[in-house]
């Protein structure tokens, strides 16, 4: 008995292709593009009322009303990329940078050069 095979049995592996341009890079699927163009026209429409929702929101849980705008916004505002900068060939930029906060708490002479000049002033 032979088994039923999916798909097209006049289509063969390394056959020509039958739309040898295909989609073109970066074109959009037609029902991904309708179904955005919905949502839009949703919130375009009730952006009122989604003000409204937002405030009922806030007055019982200020927390949920941001967490709400907050994922509201990652349908309009893009999420950015991480980003390196680095120097030439990769160097790292800020292998020279110290930050410093007062005397070193390692450093014994130090701190009591510091200690010493401020009990002084006392």
């Amino acid at each position: 008995m032979e088994k039923n095979k999916p798909g097209n049995p006049n289509l063969y592996k390394g056959m020509p292709a039958l739309n040898p341009n295909g989609r073109p890079k970066g074109a959009k699927n037609k029902t991904t593009e309708n179904i955005r163009k919905a949502y839009q026209q949703l919130t375009e429409d009730n952006l009122e009322n989604m003000t409204i929702w937002l405030s009922q929101i806030a007055a019982d849980d200020p927390k949920q009303a941001m967490e709400m705008m907050i994922k509201l916004s990652e349908y309009v505002i893009p999420k950015l990329a991480r980003q390196e900068i680095t120097g030439n060939d990769g160097a790292d930029l800020f292998s020279n940078v110290k930050f410093e906060f007062g005397p070193d708490i390692n450093a014994d002479e130090r701190d009591q050069d510091w200690n010493q000049s401020h009990t002084e002033e006392l």
